[in-house]
Order: C-alpha cells, then sequence, then structure tokens
C-alpha cells in the first residue's frame, strides 16, 4: 500500500458516514421516527418495496431509506474527488455502486434515468473545471 492510499481521510470519512447512517436509520425505526425519513418518499411518491417475506428487527422501508442515503454518502465521495485535488482518484466506478444503491432505493427506472443523465452532466462539468485550472 503507498503512502497516499494511507492517508486517504475520504475513504475512512466515508467508512464512517455508512456506520453512523445505518446506526441513524436502524436507530430511528426502532424508536418510531422513521416515518420523518418515509413521509419523504411518500411526498416524492416512491413506492415502497412489496415482498412476501418479513424480516424480524426492520421493515423494508428502512432497507429502502438506508439505501438511498447510502448512495448520496456515495454521491459526496465523488463530489469531493473531483473537485479535492489531493483526494483526486477514479470515481466511475464509485459512481455506478451510487446510482445503483439509488435505483435499489428508489425501485423505480422513470426516477433513475434522469438521476443518472444528471450525474453524468454534473461529472462532465466537474472535469472541465477541473482541467482549466
Amino acid at each position: 500500500i503507498d503512502e497516499k492510499q494511507q492517508q486517504d481521510l475520504v475513504n475512512s470519512l466515508i467508512g464512517a458516514a455508512f456506520l453512523i447512517w445505518l446506526g441513524v436509520v436502524l436507530l430511528a425505526a426502532n424508536v418510531g421516527f422513521l416515518s420523518t425519513f418515509t413521509d419523504i418518499l411518500d411526498s416524492l411518491s416512491i413506492p415502497s418495496y412489496d415482498v412476501s417475506f418479513e424480516t424480524p428487527f426492520f421493515d423494508m422501508r428502512t432497507v429502502q431509506v438506508f439505501l438511498l442515503g447510502g448512495g448520496l454518502i456515495l454521491l459526496a465521495e465523488v463530489i469531493i474527488r473531483l473537485l479535492v485535488p489531493a483526494y483526486r482518484r477514479r470515481v466511475l466506478g464509485t459512481l455506478i455502486v451510487a446510482i445503483a444503491l439509488f435505483s435499489i432505493g428508489l425501485g423505480s427506472w422513470e426516477i433513475v434515468w434522469p438521476l443518472i443523465l444528471i450525474a453524468i452532466g454534473v461529472t462532465i462539468l466537474l472535469r472541465g473545471f477541473i482541467r482549466r485550472r
């Protein structure tokens, strides 16, 4: 492992953010505050998962909220890596995983395709600004 990989603060921050987000979502589900997040999904007309099995500790809406938040966390990583030269590296894989989390979380390609186009466009714009510096 080279020195740059050892000192990559972004990896640590993203890993910590995922654990914190998972804890927040599970705590919200366990104490009855998950409706704060699910109300947002309902207002955006994002349907909940319809599965034929039950999970003992959480419902599928909890998973959906976690996946959507995880997608946002990964998008934040992409933006940081594109804007901060010290942490710059390839982000296409991370962008694909973020989009996958969104698509699974949203459960609707009607919303995902425009998000994919927006993400690609923003990436192209940011690369253009970065190259000019």
